[in-house]
């Protein structure tokens, strides 16, 4: 039996001995602080979500709250648990492909690119220049309407309805457009192959994606005026939501969390997949790692992915977009084991795979950025207010169907 000790009106269950939360030699950043309810009164629990305007899908957060301060937080997943990994232990590889769409819907092709990853390591498959050059446009055209499209939603859940999202989604109208008319779809795209691309782009559509790419910094300029020098933006998100870069590394958050943070980790940087490193661009950090810092940092990373997408449309060559050696039937790797990642907009995606010798792996395994970014969120929202975790949670910027998979 734990003891139970009464202090100010409130009951506060002290761990018993020998439990790991009674274990003073572990370091602070590796377990939030432990917030006392001041005055007389009650704790309210109150369950945020599944179903709730802030929780993007089907996610819910045990909040306990003296007051209106935040001191505990529990977050609940698994609502949208599909057997994702499970699936793809009973299927070919390449029917899984159409399957990652569904991981993060807002970044297909992205998905795409970091499974057929891990695939070409684990079988040694090359990828024509081409190829490599296509890939990059659509990574990084996926990564301006992700992060267009998280600000907004950010926006939107501190109570500017409307606008800012609406006016982040006139945008990506028109790269979802280019999506659609390379792959058929504007979201589900299934178009990265092993050895390359499932087609080849045209030149009227390079050209209108110049064309599109010539318009994007028009657009941030016009966004940030919109919202970077709002006063309410700034009330409402400086000294919002901390992240420390000691946490933020041993707790592994990656992408532009962790950049916003201060800690300089781009996995385009470190490990040059594809062709990155022919191109010029910047890491954009973080001073605070709070929420105006997550928010700058997207911000600046569109202005880069502009600039990269600048340089590989002036620089895309001809030829083919499919090695002529990849094995599309009868695909069966040689036993061995593969762990192909990439920097996705949320940060690093990666798939573990180990074959067999089978046509299906044995072993499939995701590292979804959007479920190790969520670990935190207890840490970062603990002693705020209630309203503030709505944009706490809003700026990780998660999608469920990578979380739960």
């Amino acid at each position: 039996m734990s003891e139970t000790a009464v202090k100010s009106g409130v009951a506060v269950e002290k761990a018993p001995a020998g439990s790991p939360d009674s274990q003073p030699q572990l370091e602070s950043w590796n377990r939030p602080p432990v917030i006392a309810p001041e005055g007389e009164g009650e704790l309210l629990e109150v369950s945020m979500g599944p179903h709730h305007p802030s929780t993007h899908g089907v996610f819910r957060m045990d909040v306990a709250l003296d007051g209106e301060k935040v001191i505990k937080l529990k977050p609940v997943f698994g609502y949208l648990h599909r057997n994702h990994e499970q699936i793809a232990e009973t299927a070919s590889y390449l029917a899984m492909m159409p399957y990652t769409d569904r991981l993060d819907y807002f970044c297909s092709l992205t998905n795409n690119w970091a499974y057929a990853l891990a695939v070409e390591k684990l079988v040694g498959q090359a990828v024509p220049e081409r190829a490599e050059y296509i890939r990059v446009i659509l990574a990084e055209l996926t990564r301006v309407q992700n992060h267009a499209s998280a600000i907004g939603f950010l926006i939107q859940e501190m109570g500017a309805s409307g606008t800012p999202l609406m006016y982040a989604f006139k945008m990506r109208e028109k790269i979802l457009d280019l999506f659609e008319s390379l792959t058929g779809s504007r979201m589900m795209c299934n178009y990265m192959r092993f050895g390359g691309c499932r087609v080849d782009v045209s030149e009227p559509w390079l050209a209108q994606a110049r064309k599109v790419v010539e318009g994007l910094p028009k657009f941030v300029d016009e966004y940030e005026a919109l919202l970077t020098g709002n006063e309410i933006l700034m009330a409402r998100t400086q000294g919002v939501g901390v992240l420390r870069p000691e946490l933020a590394v041993n707790a592994g958050i990656t992408g532009p969390m962790l950049r916003a943070s201060g800690v300089n980790y781009d996995i385009r940087k470190v490990d040059h997949y594809g062709i990155y490193d022919r191109f010029k661009f910047r890491v954009p950090l973080g001073d605070h790692g709070d929420i105006f810092d997550r928010y700058m940092v997207r911000v600046l990373e569109m202005r880069e992915s502009i600039g990269i997408l600048e340089q590989a449309l002036k620089e895309v060559p001809g030829g083919p977009v499919m090695d002529p050696k990849a094995k599309i039937r009868g695909f069966k790797p040689k036993p061995g084991e593969a762990y192909g990642r990439i920097e996705a907009p949320k940060g690093e995606l990666g798939f573990y795979l180990i074959s067999t010798g089978n046509p299906e792996p044995y072993r499939y395994r995701v590292r979804p950025p959007s479920l190790i970014n969520l670990t935190v969120l207890e840490d970062m929202c603990l002693g705020h207010n209630v309203a503030d975790v709505v944009l706490i949670f809003g700026s990780v910027d998660i999608v469920l169907g990578e979380v739960d998979r």
